[in-house]
């Protein structure tokens, strides 16, 4: 039983999605397919600029999202899922169904509703 444990998959994917905002960001992309600067930020409630923008630049860097700007003025930015960030759903579908079966399980979970 003292088999070599191999933490590179799991660490890598970590590395994408770690940070407060990421999974929340691509929650909302997911659901809702393209969303502006301004609908996402409203969406996600009390982030901050610099946190949200930094968090999106990462996801873009990392090819898991797609920013596309208009080229007129004032700018116009939106954002979607990439094809690769579209493989993670299994996952995010995962999660949010974990916690539809466990979420009543946690007198506190009403505080997060809040």
């Amino acid at each position: 039983m003292n088999q070599e444990v191999n933490i590179a998959p799991f660490a890598y994917a970590m590395s994408l999605i770690e940070g407060k905002w990421k999974m929340h960001i691509l929650f909302w992309l997911w659901k809702k397919d393209v969303l502006r600067y301004s609908e996402l930020k409203r969406a996600l409630g009390n982030v901050t600029h610099k946190m949200l923008s930094t968090q999106l630049k990462q996801l873009e860097s990392d090819g898991l999202i797609i920013r596309h700007e208009y080229p007129q003025v004032p700018p116009k930015v939106e954002y979607r899922m990439s094809k690769r960030g579209l493989t993670l759903m299994p996952v995010l579908q995962s999660l949010c169904e974990w916690g539809t079966q466990h979420m009543h399980d946690d007198d506190s979970f009403s505080d997060i509703q809040k």
